[in-house]
């Protein structure tokens, strides 16, 4: 009995990430071509990735910024919209494009024992005398699409010489990816040094 519910686990933690991944792209895929009605099976998600490619090549011309402010404009005007719209466009822009926040992968020292918490540092000053010396830190929180924002003395964060988006993709695992994200460093030796 033992052997079979052993078998089982094993085979739960083998097929549920595979099934799951299979049902979101395959949901995804479906639901794309239904809202735009394509006749061919997948062509919805071709449409989709060569829409969204064709409409960031027209924001890199002229015509094209102007009909992003134009459009962001009209966007600011209304109260709820304003905030939905400002917090999404932040959020995707520390991913990606030229202003991307989540570069910086940090530790934390929390307690005099050496715990520490890992996160990302995204502001590095503050107008407010009352935070002179201190640093704004996004926490990242395993398993889940939210995170919490800390402010902490400049000096108890130390900068990581890590990829930002394998160090996002193990702090999200809750530390089960593996820590391959380390540049210059390999169990506190530093590359190109002699080993």
């Amino acid at each position: 009995m033992r052997i079979l519910t052993r078998s089982f686990a094993q085979g739960l933690l083998v097929l549920a990430p595979v099934a799951i991944t299979v049902w979101v792209v395959v949901f995804t895929v479906t639901k794309l071509d239904q809202w735009l009605n394509a006749p061919i099976p997948g062509l919805g998600i071709v449409i989709a990735a060569v829409g969204i490619t064709f409409i960031g090549y027209l924001t890199g011309n002229v015509v094209g910024s102007r009909l992003v402010t134009f459009l962001e404009a009209g966007l600011q005007r209304v109260p709820i919209i304003k905030l939905l719209y400002n917090s999404l466009r932040d959020l995707f822009g520390a991913f990606v494009g030229g202003q991307r926040k989540f570069d910086k992968p940090v530790a934390v020292e929390i307690n005099r024992h050496g715990l520490k918490v890992l996160g990302f540092l995204t502001g590095e000053r503050f107008d407010d005398p009352h935070l002179a010396g201190h640093v704004s830190v996004y926490l990242p929180e395993s398993y889940n699409f939210a995170g919490n924002l800390i402010v902490v003395p400049r000096e108890r964060v130390h900068l990581l010489d890590a990829d930002g988006a394998e160090f996002m993709a193990f702090i999200m695992s809750g530390g089960v990816t593996a820590m391959s994200a380390a540049k210059t460093m390999v169990d506190g030796v530093e590359l190109g040094q002699g080993q």
